[in-house]
């Protein structure tokens, strides 16, 4: 099993920043990657971005040039720098670890919440 605690959701004015961490623990060998999901009252969970054990990343066009992911590996947690924000970035963020085998594990939500 692994533990994902994340920390850093709050309310923010648009144009605003705010920093998402996520702490992975226990069976946190063979993560292939971590990364954050957000889903947004009434619409479906999806990617925002992920990082890979060498460090490759993925954005979504959405949150391209205004979101930054990063990770320290010494530490098993990955954090997400979220600039610009908007109204429509108002969501939950959900962390994700992918093993190696493919098994997904989330940790419970942060809400992020963007004033316009």
């Amino acid at each position: 099993q692994v533990r994902l605690v994340e920390s850093g959701g709050g309310l923010v004015q648009a144009g605003g920043s705010l920093r998402l961490s996520c702490a992975a623990s226990g069976s946190s060998s063979n993560i292939f990657a971590l990364g954050w999901y957000r889903q947004a009252p009434g619409k479906q969970r999806e990617l925002v971005a992920f990082i890979t054990r060498i460090s490759s990343t993925n954005y979504a066009d959405s949150v391209k040039g205004r979101f930054t992911i990063s990770r320290d590996s010494a530490k098993n947690t990955v954090y997400l720098q979220m600039n610009s924000l908007k109204p429509e970035d108002t969501a939950v963020y959900y962390c994700n670890a992918k093993k190696e085998t493919g098994v997904d594990y989330w940790g419970q939500g942060v809400r992020v919440t963007v004033s316009s």
